[in-house]
């Protein structure tokens, strides 16, 4: 009986929000490697807010996801069956494979990662796209010198989290900028932040002033719109705003809301930068080396929110990063 392969397709652009009609629900049978290939069955696939932004027809540091195509995504899976030399059936594997239950590979792009030593999860997060993220954008592009004071939104995410953490780990003092007390609480408790600010309840100037008063060194931006703008009011000189992400702007129906603070940049002889984490590629391993240090000694803890479910699970799961419900990175596991 030959296996079945359920996959979740792009159906329409989206217009603000996606919505359920934009996605397609399809199933296929699963191919057969062929020469210098090999299939895997879909073990974790990690849920990103860049993800909206790939669902956009416009130009962008990817090309957008085509109407009909398999959902781009990040995930782990085991090799099932081989005709590559360095892929071996029982290997797990981490690549950009797509939001389907099996995968055919030619091996490009992908990598052996070692599910004794960590979960599949993380190996999407904390020593993934996300880990990578926060440590190239915070100590390069960031210019990160030990106690400065660095702030981080969109803080209890995937990245966010792993920011403030390698802050502290530098011996900076760090304040993170989340959406609720109980994440609030996380921040300032578990992960070790400085101090966090509520941006639903607090007014986010007031606490900056109280939180940042010599100023803000390093911001390391998630989030854009409103936050991003009470930042530029509190940077100290020669400080650094690092452009990760804005996903408060993601699913707006009307252009993005720019900075009307910017002014701050000349004024306190600061600069803004963006980043795409591709870049730093050959530096991936640097980066998972020290990070995984980190992890071990106990300086990172890994904050995780895994969603147990199918394929199918997607659509409703990655909506989950807009609401805020997710408390660090995001990940589908398939039963």
């Amino acid at each position: 009986m030959t296996a079945t392969n359920r996959q979740i397709r792009l159906a329409a652009r989206p217009v603000g929000e996606v919505k359920p009609e934009d996605w397609e629900h399809r199933s296929e049978p699963v191919e057969d490697p062929g020469p210098g290939r090999f299939t895997g069955r879909t073990l974790a696939i990690s849920l990103d807010p860049a993800m909206r932004g790939w669902l956009d027809d416009r130009p962008s540091y990817l090309p957008p996801v085509g109407i009909g195509e398999v959902m781009r995504a990040g995930s782990v899976v085991e090799v099932t069956a081989s005709d590559h030399p360095d892929f071996q059936p029982g290997d797990h594997v981490v690549g950009t494979f797509g939001v389907q239950e099996y995968v055919v590979s030619d091996g490009r792009g992908a990598m052996k990662v070692d599910t004794s030593l960590a979960p599949p999860s993380t190996y999407l997060g904390a020593l993934g796209m996300p880990g990578m993220t926060a440590y190239f954008g915070l100590l390069d592009v960031g210019a990160l010198k030990d106690g400065e004071t660095v702030v981080v939104s969109g803080a209890a995410g995937a990245v966010g989290t792993i920011v403030g953490q390698i802050a502290k780990a530098k011996g900076c003092r760090v304040v993170g900028i989340a959406g609720g007390p109980e994440k609030c609480a996380l921040l300032t408790g578990e992960l070790g932040f400085d101090a966090a600010i509520d941006y639903r309840a607090d007014d986010v100037r007031k606490a900056l002033r109280e939180h940042a008063p010599d100023g803000i060194d390093v911001y390391f931006d998630n989030v854009g719109g409103d936050v991003l703008d009470a930042a530029l009011t509190r940077l100290a000189m020669h400080a650094r705003v690092v452009v990760c992400g804005a996903i408060s702007q993601y699913n707006n129906a009307t252009p993005v809301k720019g900075p009307s603070n910017y002014l701050s940049l000349l004024v306190r002889r600061a600069r803004m930068e963006g980043f795409v984490v591709f870049d730093y590629a050959k530096r991936y391993a640097e980066a998972a080396r020290e990070i995984s240090a980190w992890i071990g000694d106990g300086r990172i803890k890994v904050k995780e929110h895994v969603v147990r479910g199918t394929v199918d699970d997607f659509p409703e799961t990655l909506q989950m990063l807009f609401r805020g419900e997710n408390v660090g990175k995001l990940v589908l596991e398939l039963a």
